[in-house]
């Protein structure tokens, strides 16, 4: 048994109630242990956040890799780059980005609306538990590279005759950190846009193959339409550096100075992100508030080139946060085992509700995919052949690493 003691002098219950679990009973050891594993998820895909508030506007998924963000352009140079909140363009899901859920008013242990217990408490213990995975050691390097796929559903086409068609694509971001380096991401690699499913390319085909489909789409002005067009597309690559800023935290672009700067105690670090959240007006008057608004950017950092120590913190953060629900062990889009963390509420768009999800690697700590995941239909969804438990939106890590080199940029990719 281990006895630890928080820095700041207040002790963190939920990671002294972890330091203090017997070994045996640690959730890192039920790796070994299939049956305890699959105990484990049935346990927790059996619970519901029944008590999560749902938000009252739409919101786009914010997908784990993103340049600058939404902040205030520092310089001209950054102008171009501040605006972009995702990998490519295009919002296939319609979904407004300003908006964040509302965070669920339920408390560790309490019950839900019909019965059953909420066991959110273990979903934090999960995260606990790959926050220390997370604290090993790295070596640093000159640049921070990730390199991703993704995946967006939309609906398209007019009432009645209404179909589904998917984007698939790959993305690459490598951030420059020392001095006279620059970042590089370069998205829409092997992009394609689809008919999703058989039955899709029959409707498509019964409509005249149209080479351009709209999408209903929810902007900051209202109502709006989303075009598409089927085939393959052009890679982008765009620079995301200002100076020596090479991310957002909020509403400011920081410099990798800044990230290593960041404390390591969560409960610090929650402060910090706190704080931000009362200097960012775009983020104070969306919906979801302050416990949204710290989880989403806890969740950020987690793909930054922070300190092992901070990222681990940032999990800490997640987990002592209302309305976290952990889903036990989940397969991830690109069939990779991991375990699955819900956020509280649900965010309202053209397809129906959505409901946020992580999927994190409990050996290392790293983050695997982000996913959007329709929860209640609207009827568009549903006449495409959309149902509850579709994942609408995706993106999926498979590399977070350092490197020595800058990527390549296509010879075909536009700017």
């Amino acid at each position: 048994m281990k006895n630890t003691h928080a820095r700041s002098g207040r002790p963190d219950v939920l990671r002294v109630l972890a330091d203090a679990r017997p070994d045996e009973l640690d959730p890192t050891r039920l790796a070994d242990s299939p049956r305890q594993h699959d105990d484990l998820a049935r346990i927790l895909a059996g619970a519901t956040d029944s008590g999560a508030a749902r938000s009252q506007e739409p919101r786009r998924l914010w997908v784990g890799i993103r340049p600058l963000g939404t902040v205030v352009a520092v310089a001209a140079v950054a102008a171009s780059v501040v605006v972009v909140s995702t990998l490519d363009g295009q919002d296939p899901s319609g979904v407004r980005t300003s908006a964040r859920p509302r965070s669920s008013a339920a408390t560790p242990g309490s019950a839900a609306s019909d019965g059953r217990t909420d066991v959110q408490v273990d979903g934090r213990l999960e995260l606990l538990s790959v926050a220390k995975k997370a604290e090993t050691p790295a070596a640093e390097g000159t640049y921070w590279q990730t390199a991703t796929r993704s995946q967006d559903v939309n609906v398209v086409g007019a009432k009645g005759q209404l179909f589904a068609v998917r984007t698939t694509s790959r993305g690459e971001w490598s951030v420059g950190v020392r001095p006279g380096t620059r970042s590089l991401m370069v998205s829409g690699l092997d992009d394609v846009t689809a008919p999703r499913t058989e039955a899709d390319l029959v409707r498509w085909r019964a409509a005249g193959s149209p080479a351009t489909v709209q999408a209903e789409a929810s902007t900051a002005a209202g109502q709006g339409t989303l075009g598409y067009r089927i085939g393959t597309g052009r890679p982008m690559v765009m620079r995301t550096d200002a100076g020596d800023k090479i991310y957002a935290l909020g509403p400011r672009n920081v410099s990798y100075q800044d990230l290593r700067e960041l404390p390591s105690n969560s409960g610090e670090l929650r402060r910090q992100l706190e704080k931000l959240y009362g200097e960012d007006s775009s983020g104070a008057e969306t919906g979801g508030g302050r416990t949204a608004y710290v989880l989403r950017q806890a969740a950020d950092l987690i793909t930054m080139p922070v300190k092992p120590a901070v990222r681990a913190a940032a999990y800490r953060v997640i987990a002592d946060l209302p309305g976290v629900r952990g889903l036990g062990r989940v397969t991830d889009p690109l069939g990779r085992e991991g375990v699955g963390v819900a956020f509280p509420g649900t965010a309202r768009t053209p397809l129906g509700s959505v409901q946020q999800r992580l999927v994190v690697d409990p050996s290392t700590g790293a983050m695997l995919c982000e996913q959007s995941v329709l929860v209640e239909p609207s009827a568009r969804a549903r006449e495409a052949g959309l149902d509850a438990g579709t994942t609408v939106n995706y993106e999926a890590t498979t590399r977070m690493s350092w490197g020595e080199h800058q990527i390549t940029v296509p010879k075909n990719a536009g700017h």
